[in-house]
């Protein structure tokens, strides 16, 4: 695979960029700007399997950004008995956003790998992630240089899984699907939406997955360097 690969795709959350780590710092300073009361801890282990489900109907077009927003907000303060109105949820929706891309901490070894694939391949990035928000984290982590083209869905319109904006990728990045390679953490978006265009694949397997064993998988970052 080395021989052939010459493009190396990558998700950017929860692949390079640190998202949970990074969130817990953006809802920690969003708590103490609207004096919310909730342990964080506590919050966290809530909101973070709900994030990652509107997540899912967001890919899957079942809800908007809107709702996405609202939604995530709503539901995981419900447990601690606050109900917030749409207008509330507006504003700590905007608070979070403002303060996310502000910690831009990265997996271990990431910064390391950015380095070694630079000297070999052209990296790129394709995310799900929102457009004001992506260009941001990647800024402000240090990590933009690395990337010769970034690719969002709401640049394309549309979501990976969906065929288009690997397309769409490979078409900014003059590549080739058969010479390219996408490493990312969701496997449905990223690995069955990369493979789905004729792409190579690495699954960084972030959440302990089981999935079919043909697929190539790291359980850090720097393994990729054992496959490229």
């Amino acid at each position: 695979m080395r021989d052939r690969i010459q493009h190396i795709f990558f998700d950017l959350d929860h692949t390079l960029w640190d998202f949970d780590r990074n969130s817990k710092l953006a809802f920690e300073q969003l708590f103490l700007a609207h004096s919310i009361t909730v342990d964080l801890d506590a919050f966290m282990k809530v909101y973070e399997p709900i994030n990652f489900a509107y997540w899912k109907r967001y890919r899957e077009e079942r809800v908007t950004k809107q709702e996405l927003r609202r939604g995530r907000f709503f539901e995981a303060f419900l447990p601690f008995g606050i109900h917030f109105s749409d207008t509330e949820l507006d504003i700590l929706a905007t608070t979070y956003i403002d303060e996310l891309p502000k910690n831009n901490f990265l997996f271990e070894g990431a910064m390391e790998v950015l380095q070694y694939l630079s000297e070999k391949y052209i990296l790129h990035i394709i995310t799900n992630g929102f457009e004001e928000v992506q260009h941001l984290k990647l800024k402000n982590s240090g990590i933009l240089p690395y990337f010769k083209t970034v690719t969002t869905s709401e640049e394309v319109g549309l979501k990976k899984p969906n065929p288009v904006i690997f397309q769409k990728a490979l078409e900014k990045a003059v590549a080739h699907p058969k010479i390219s390679i996408m490493i990312g953490d969701t496997f449905e978006a990223d690995i069955l939406g990369a493979e789905a265009v004729g792409m190579e694949t690495l699954f960084y397997n972030y959440r302990n997955e089981s999935i079919p064993p043909q697929y190539r998988v790291i359980n850090r970052i720097l393994d990729i360097k054992k496959h490229l």
